[in-house]
């Protein structure tokens, strides 16, 4: 009963309050009233899903359209991704599969409405979050802001978005609801004049619809305009979700602009999935309250290409599946949770609204297995080097995607490391063509040992760039070595200069390198490209299995189909149909290592779910004989949480240090695990610390087989991840403690914390803090 007093109080307050959202003509086809969305006069809850046209070939756009039709939606939600559209500077592509004007077009076709979401920035675990890399080649550019020459680059793409979209308005008979300013801005800045100003950008542009901005629950605050529309991202507990609207915009139908039905995946992450019964349950309360919402995502797709994004901090570059465990699987299939859905929203039909029919599944098929005849080495095939004293990045270069070889001459001596500071992302260390290690960013590898030299050596750092990160503070990633490379010979550091810079650019179409005969080449350890043919008599999709590969990059028929890892927890890519040829096909896998065969097969099913190294990602952060000890005498500050979901802020005698840990000794379920979202860290005036310098050095137990639960979670911007403690296989008690360096020595006066979001398992009560200079006991 307390509870739908709560709600019917929420309800009023939209109906007692009004606010003009910008200016709405009475006659417009589609309004935002006070209290419900309103088409062509009448109250309209928008039933929505979101799919991305790049993530699905052009000749599948039709059918996945109709799928999220006959599963009861009325309504798609769609990213543009600028870099898609502006993939050199100044010229802009809007044909074949970056058609979004066809895409919009085909879904009127089918019944469905469009909500347009043109960024700039989109995120969406897409590379550098929609953003072109040549924004980049400026060094001083800073994005997402008010920056000149940033705001000038917006402008003339959101003008052209215009000029391309705005004639799909529901006002001129096209199906373009509203338009999205930006992209949950609020978890990056609070620049209210900069969203203002994309707002007027879009304006300029020719769009007159309502305009709309999106954050999750607790960004929200940082984002709402006044006469601006505001939807909330969640993904579980719409009551909470849309009580935190109403708070910051008291009229107004109530939306939620992302609804996760599963999660993205990570490289050396466990597949995510999400429940079924918890979509269902909270898509028929939404509907039951006349809210509104869209589905992220109803269909994922796949990153194809080098477009998979990364998350940071810590990188961790994202799959080219982009599944999601979403309703429509990655070929397009119907799934049980598809199902589930459809026979939910089917009891929400509008009077004279029907279900369409489900699209017959596209057929799938298998390809025997077959080796890969051919091979490219890269190394004896480097082009003309770029020369500078120092190193480059890769757009230093005019280069967006792929990799790049950096040379440069080693002196004779005694054994010595190398410090290359930091490399984006994964490197290969060769000194005379042998490999001598690898560097692997998602691991901050930065340091290598090298043996004693008796002759002046050649050095050379093959250099792969991953996807550029896509979420939070962390964008500005340019690619290559980071800054001075410095050779160490007992504790003497001299800087290595005069670089040679070969440029391997990667993307669409086939890589042109000569082969030969693999069995007339030495057996290599380096990277090369491998090619081979396989027969088909029939176009039907499939999905390449990779398990006999280790890691890079693949392409059929030229089609790029995106980066693989044997780490897992995918092993497989999606094929489509569509891109085959009746008869012969050719396949180019490019392989940072020697493969294990270079053999390749089709499966019918794919594999999402095989983790075959956890710990290239994320080791667990307790070492054999580590164990917290008696600190008392660093105790900072005991307290206990409250039992919810909301941000919670401890205040104690501002003290500094450099590590800080945190022990939970309780929570609130009765049980023996501990979960937190997010942990946040205040200065002497109560400003947030930066966390760009924090590594976990310790944690006693953690998740990272059953669910992705690593330490690091708590301060990767992501509400919805979590630090979870072990429980498969084994769950350790009371008390668990996460250390974190921060970096160097810190004045605080305040701890903020997120406790998980979905649910009460592992939330936090009693909790201790202690703060040192030094590493604690026992560690």
């Amino acid at each position: 009963m307390k509870k739908s007093i709560v709600w019917l109080l929420l309800l009023l307050a939209g109906l007692t309050s009004r606010s003009a959202f910008g200016q709405q003509e009475i006659n417009e086809p589609f309004k935002i009233g006070t209290e419900s969305f309103m088409l062509n006069g009448k109250p309209f809850v928008i039933r929505c899903g979101e799919l991305h046209y790049a993530r699905i070939p052009r000749a599948y756009w039709r059918h996945r359209l109709k799928m999220a039709k006959a599963v009861g939606l009325n309504t798609v939600c769609a990213y543009l991704f600028w870099n898609f559209q502006e993939t050199e500077s100044g010229k802009f592509t809007w044909e074949g599969q970056a058609d979004a004007a066809e895409f919009c077009k085909i879904a009127q076709e089918e019944g469905l409405y469009v909500l347009l979401r043109p960024g700039p920035y989109s995120c969406a675990e897409w590379e550098f979050g929609g953003l072109p890399w040549w924004l980049l080649k400026k060094k001083d550019i800073q994005l997402r802001t008010q920056d000149a020459y940033y705001m000038q680059r917006c402008r003339q793409y959101l003008t052209e978005v215009g000029r391309v979209l705005s004639p799909l308005q529901i006002t001129k008979g096209g199906p373009i609801l509203m338009v999205q300013v930006e992209n949950e801005y609020g978890s990056y800045g609070t620049d209210k004049e900069y969203i203002l100003k994309i707002r007027d950008y879009l304006k300029e542009a020719g769009f007159t619809v309502p305009l709309f901005t999106c954050d999750g629950t607790v960004q929200l605050k940082n984002d709402v305009q006044k006469d601006i529309f505001a939807v909330v991202n969640f993904g579980n507990n719409p009551e909470a979700g849309f009580r935190t609207l109403r708070q910051v915009q008291p009229a107004g139908p109530l939306m939620c602009g992302e609804y996760y039905p599963g999660w993205f995946d990570s490289w050396g992450a466990p597949h995510h999935t999400g429940s079924n019964d918890h979509l269902i349950k909270e898509i028929g309360w939404m509907l039951d309250h006349k809210a509104s919402f869209s589905i992220y995502m109803i269909h994922g797709g796949t990153s194809f290409g080098l477009w998979a994004g990364a998350n940071c901090q810590p990188y961790a570059p994202e799959t080219s599946s982009y599944d999601y465990d979403a309703p429509i699987s990655e070929n397009g299939s119907a799934t049980a949770k598809y199902d589930e859905l459809r026979n939910t929203l089917k009891k929400y039909l509008q009077p004279g609204e029907v279900l369409t029919d489900v699209p017959a599944a596209l057929p799938v098929q298998k390809i025997k297995p077959f080796n890969l005849a051919m091979i490219a080495p890269i190394m004896s095939q480097l082009g003309k080097p770029i020369l500078s004293d120092t190193t480059l990045f890769m757009e230093d270069l005019n280069q967006g995607y792929g990799m790049m070889v950096y040379e440069t001459t080693l002196p004779a001596g005694a054994k010595s490391q190398l410090d290359f500071t930091e490399v984006h992302d994964y490197a290969e260390v060769f000194i005379d063509d042998k490999l001598i290690g690898l560097l692997n960013r998602v691991k901050n590898d930065h340091i290598i040992e090298i043996p004693a030299l008796t002759k002046r050596s050649r050095l050379r750092v093959f250099v792969e760039a991953m996807g550029r990160v896509n979420y939070g503070y962390y964008l500005y990633d340019r690619k290559g070595l980071q800054g001075e490379v410095y050779n160490i010979t007992d504790g003497q550091k001299v800087m290595l200069k005069t670089w040679k810079h070969y440029s391997i650019p990667l993307g669409e179409g086939n890589p042109v390198f000569k082969y030969k005969p693999i069995n007339a080449v030495a057996k290599l350890n380096e990277p090369a490209f491998y090619k081979g043919y396989f027969n088909v008599k029939s176009k039907d999709d499939f999905y390449l299995d990779m398990r006999w590969f280790k890691k890079g990059v693949t392409w059929i028929n030229g089609h790029c189909l995106g980066r693989y890892w044997n780490i897992g927890p995918t092993q497989t890519m999606y094929v489509p149909g569509v891109w085959l040829n009746q008869g012969k096909n050719e396949v180019v896998v490019l392989d940072m290592h020697r493969p294990y065969a270079a053999r390749l097969q089709g499966l019918d099913k794919p594999i999402l779910d095989s983790l075959t190294e956890i710990k290239a990602v994320s080791s667990n952060h307790r070492k054999a004989g580590q164990q917290f000890g008696n600190n008392l005498n660093s105790l900072l500050y005991s307290g206990e949480m409250e039992n919810s979901t909301k941000w919670q802020t401890f205040t104690f005698p501002i003290k500094s240090g450099r590590y800080i840990a945190l022990e939970a000794l309780n929570n609130f379920a009765g049980d023996q695990f501990t979960a937190l979202a997010e942990l946040e860290l205040l200065d002497e005036n109560g400003m947030q610390i930066p966390r760009g310098l924090w590594k976990v050095v310790y944690a006693d137990s953690e998740e990272l087989k059953g669910e992705d639960g690593k330490s690091e979670n708590v301060f990767d911007l992501q509400y919805t991840s979590i630090w979870h403690t072990q429980w498969k296989d084994n769950a350790t008690k009371h008390p668990h403690q996460i250390v974190i360096d921060l970096g160097s020595k810190t004045t605080m006066s305040a701890i903020k914390m997120l406790p998980r979001q979905d649910m009460e398992t592992g939330r936090i009560k009693d909790f201790k803090l202690y703060l040192a200079d030094k590493l604690f006991n026992g560690l």
